[in-house]
């Protein structure tokens, strides 16, 4: 019997991405680590310690919830709210199309791992506030723990090249990031959206784009092929189309993000030649509540 150890292409492939793994999770930590935003408050009723507001009691209140020394002062019954402390999931979906994978001579990194690194830094970020972290369309449910951070990170490395969130059911209220280039098919991104936010999920956009899709720094004789599928365009003059492509992408991110806020979601746009730090602090900001800005 042979000993001989055969070459397997998928244990070839599954050993490189072991090997990039703990620097990948090393460059997110640090990346989290620089950020150091703290905690962010979660401004709502709910289970806690600190004191929020006084409301108006309501029928369905017990009569224990009423603060009766408060009620004295008035003609009115009022029932002392405390602020929200739980742990609030957080799911994170990551574009794994074709398209994800370019990079340019005008960049340092694909778009499938700087939308990684966000993903993991971002993660970073929230359990060491406290939450609950997971990716969308995995069996397993949110958790927190360092552990997690790791094995979210081994599930991204290893997932397949689906473009959308898959149709699963999603818990009323939860945070999804969706971290894409949005070059698919615009119908597909709205129906998505749609289901998303009819089952009453918050969502955050965050746009991954390469320097060279939105300046088209090309010139002279070029050929442009498609990551996916066998499309293939050559233009003698590729300086001769600049403007209308350029025109065309910007329409194309002003859709995206109108999409986005259609629906109450945050939208954030991010170069990968830019710094992924501006990008951290502004999607972080958005899971918090706040507005994320064009910033990155």
């Amino acid at each position: 019997m042979d000993q001989r150890r055969t070459w397997n292409p998928l244990q070839e492939q599954a050993e490189q991405l072991a090997a990039a793994l703990p620097p990948l999770l090393a460059e997110a930590e640090k990346l989290a680590a620089s950020v150091s935003l703290g905690v962010h408050g979660r401004r709502k009723a709910g289970m806690g310690e600190t004191f929020w507001q006084f409301r108006r009691y309501a029928p369905e209140d017990p009569a224990a919830a009423i603060d009766w020394r408060q009620s004295a002062k008035s003609q009115h019954l009022f029932v002392r709210e405390r602020e929200w402390e739980a742990a609030q999931a957080v799911w994170f979906w990551r574009d794994a199309s074709a398209t994800m994978r370019f990079k340019s001579q005008l960049a340092e990194t694909t778009k499938a791992d700087r939308a990684t690194l966000l993903a993991l830094a971002l993660g970073s970020l929230l359990l060491r506030g406290g939450e609950r972290i997971g990716l969308f369309g995995h069996e397993r449910p949110p958790s927190s723990g360092r552990a997690t951070l790791r094995r979210i990170a081994h599930e991204l490395m290893d997932s397949d090249d689906r473009a959308l969130p898959p149709d699963v059911p999603v818990n009323r209220s939860a945070q999804i990031v969706w971290l894409s280039d949005f070059l698919g098919a615009p119908e597909e991104i709205e129906r998505a959206m749609r289901r998303l936010s009819a089952a009453g999920a918050l969502g955050n956009f965050v746009h991954i784009v390469d320097p060279a899709e939105e300046d088209f720094p090309f010139e002279g004789r070029t050929r442009f092929d498609a990551l996916a599928g066998k499309e293939s365009e050559l233009f003698g003059r590729a300086e001769s189309v600049r403007d209308a492509y350029r025109e065309r992408f910007r329409a194309h991110a002003e859709a995206v993000a109108n999409l986005a806020r259609r629906f109450g979601w945050s939208y954030l746009a991010h170069r990968t030649d830019n710094s992924p730090q501006l990008a951290l602090i502004a999607l972080y900001a958005a899971i918090g509540g706040e507005a994320a800005q064009r910033i990155a």
